[in-house]
């Protein structure tokens, strides 16, 4: 992979994280607030599902 393309995706990844806390600070602050109640299983359960979404898409685009 080149390197140039990582860095650059990696900076698009922080562009998308900081527009809702931006954008809407509070109703950022109330979503962390119930990932914060979520037990270990079910975020473990949502971060395989974005890992799995994430990779489905890489493997589809290419």
């Amino acid at each position: 992979m080149d390197s140039e393309l990582f860095w650059s995706s990696l900076a698009l990844v922080l562009v998308f994280e900081g527009l809702f806390p931006f954008l809407a600070p509070n109703g950022w602050r109330q979503t962390f607030l119930k990932l914060m109640q979520l037990s270990d299983g079910q975020l473990r359960f949502y971060g395989l599902t974005s890992i799995l979404i994430g990779v489905g898409t890489l493997w589809w685009m290419h």
